[in-house]
């Protein structure tokens, strides 16, 4: 009976004190050095009170005083200043091998990695030859600045387009004097520069040739956008790269962004558009003119399309300043063929009006190729000649009217089997 009462009696002890615990029931209630002090499991006091066997007394009692010769200050003891600097540095270190094995990880499976570095390269080397300097930019933004066109690399310029001489007029006065003289327009609103440009007509008229000698002559900054560069196998990239376009023109005004065939980058909307097209594009018109767009920033987009039908509406509202370059009349074709063949070797007998007035409906890529024709023929001659003579000359003689003509007839035959309906291109103002 007695035994059985010190059991009860020390039964709850076990909550509170380990030792009397040991002492009073040590069957139900057998030794947890985990419990009594968690940092015993690997010291020497704690081995030696596993190897023990509790099953009697004595050996029992032992125990209980190897536990006692345990120090207090081992059991709540704080971690020393070296042990916490010794721990955070190996979390630091783990922590650092961690992140750079995630990312190397996630370039290695990145199929786009390898063009994203080119476009870094020649983004810096562009930003250099420019003479921007100090401007930080994202990784987007890199990707963007790649299209940065050298004005020092464009061979175009103002004298080398003919025949449009009231567009380029109207060009100048319109959108690159507002900005470059804009102390005289600060306290106007309606002189401030258009928001964006179009550049609309029959193709091979010159639309290009404007923005090559736009971005050579008015000394913006100009971005040659690619509508591929907007497009990314990634959810919700294409949005990023959209911004990346204007956060990079704003850092770089006054720029001009200008898209060719803009038609089939912004073409109408409809409800069987892709969802990341339709976001992308909604994105860029935000951007180009919505609640954020700051009025004030010189950032101008210029497009240029051969189908602005197809051009949705809210881009054209966009776009309030159009030049509709149609196919040149009889006087804009003779000063183009006097403008291509300034340094050529011509008869002196040739007559240019005659030939403009041969050439109704050409554009002004087709008297181009029709003038290279015709000096093709000078080289076939010389080369036919030279091989069945013997006589050295390394003289080509000039382009007579003779062949001009047989080069306008080997057009218009090219262009009857190869047009069979016309394109009416009439002007949206």
């Amino acid at each position: 009976m007695r035994i059985k009462r010190r059991r009860r009696e020390s039964a709850p002890c076990c909550q509170k004190h380990g030792s009397r615990c040991l002492a009073g029931n040590r069957n139900q209630h057998p030794v947890r050095s985990e419990a009594i002090c968690p940092y015993l499991k690997e010291s020497s006091h704690l081995q030696q009170v596993r190897s023990m066997n509790l099953s009697n007394e004595p050996v029992f009692q032992r125990a209980t005083m190897v536990l006692k010769e345990v120090p207090t200050d081992n059991i709540a003891r704080p971690l020393g200043r070296n042990e916490v600097i010794g721990l955070l540095f190996r979390l630091t270190i783990f922590g650092a091998v961690t992140y750079f094995t995630i990312k190397w990880m996630v370039d290695a499976i990145d199929p786009t990695r390898k063009q994203k570095v080119e476009a870094q390269k020649q983004a810096e080397k562009l930003m250099r030859q420019i003479g921007v300097k100090n401007v930080k930019l994202s990784e987007y933004e890199m990707s963007i600045a790649a299209h940065l066109v050298d004005p020092l690399s464009m061979q175009i310029t103002w004298r080398d387009i003919a025949g449009l001489d009231e567009v380029i007029t109207e060009l100048k006065e319109t959108v690159i004097l507002p900005v470059q003289k804009r102390h005289l327009f600060l306290n106007s609103k309606l002189l401030q520069p258009p928001k964006g440009v179009l550049l609309y007509g029959p193709p091979g008229c010159g639309k290009t040739l404007i923005a090559k000698a736009t971005a050579k002559e008015a000394g913006f900054r100009f971005i040659n956008l690619q509508p591929s560069t907007l497009t990314d196998k990634w959810y919700g990239e294409s949005q990023k790269l959209a911004a990346a376009v204007f956060s990079l023109a704003v850092k770089l005004q006054p720029s001009i962004i200008f898209i060719d065939e803009i038609d089939s980058f912004l073409r109408s909307r409809s409800s069987s558009d892709h969802e990341a097209t339709a976001m992308m594009k909604a994105q860029f018109m935000s951007l180009w003119d919505g609640m954020d767009t700051d009025h004030h920033c010189q950032v101008i987009i210029m497009g240029a399309t051969n189908r602005p039908q197809d051009l949705d509406s809210a881009i054209l509202r966009r776009m309030p300043t159009r030049f509709h370059i149609n196919q040149p009349s009889e006087r804009q074709r003779e000063d183009i063929l006097r403008l291509i063949l300034r340094n050529e070797n011509v008869d002196k007998a040739f007559n240019f009006q005659l030939v403009a007035k041969e050439t109704g409906g050409f554009s002004g890529s087709d008297l181009r190729e029709m003038c290279r024709d015709a000096a093709l023929m000078c080289v076939r001659e010389f080369v036919h000649r030279r091989r069945d003579s013997s006589e050295e000359d390394d003289s080509i003689r000039p382009i007579k009217q003779s062949d001009m003509q047989a080069s306008i007839s080997k057009m218009k035959q090219s262009k009857a089997t190869s047009v069979h309906g016309v394109l009416l291109h009439a002007a949206l103002d």
